[in-house]
């Protein structure tokens, strides 16, 4: 299994930071994560435990077109995703400190395919790449367009 993690401290309250990350997820995910060239959803409605998306991603001139689903929902404190079509994790976690919020993002891949698998080290290093370079990004995009809030 491959893991990465990434967190970054964002100067919003939890609750506004959750919304931009997880209720206007489809707005905004490709926004932080520019290796995501098309978002949907699959499932009709709000995002909540069961919601299914589909992503085309190019990562490293490498394309992959994936579902996956929402395995938590947890208002102001966490969402987790899990592949459907290729096996991943993905978890954001939000926890208030000072006046703002730590955000934690974990990312497991629980195998590479047979042509990658010589390329272990290098997938890894550009997995936990992407992840800080996803973290600061989003730190960035929340932090100049939501406007904060008296602590």
């Amino acid at each position: 299994m491959l893991t990465s993690q990434a967190e970054t401290y964002v100067a919003r309250p939890p609750e506004l930071v959750f919304q931009f990350v997880a209720e206007d997820f489809l707005r905004n995910y490709p926004r932080w994560s520019p290796e995501v060239r098309s978002l949907e959803a699959v499932t009709e409605g709000p995002m909540q435990v069961g919601w299914i998306g589909r992503q085309i991603r190019f990562d490293r001139g490498r394309r992959s077109d994936s579902q996956f689903r929402v395995t938590t929902f947890e208002a102001g404190r966490r969402i987790t995703f899990k592949g459907i079509t290729d096996s991943y994790l993905i978890d954001y976690r939000f926890e208030p400190l000072d006046c703002g919020t730590q955000i934690a993002f974990t990312f497991e891949l629980e195998h590479l395919s047979g042509a990658l698998r010589p390329f272990e080290g290098m997938v890894r290093r550009a997995i936990q790449e992407t992840s800080e370079r996803m973290m600061v990004n989003l730190k960035g995009l929340i932090e100049l367009e939501v406007v904060p809030q008296p602590c």
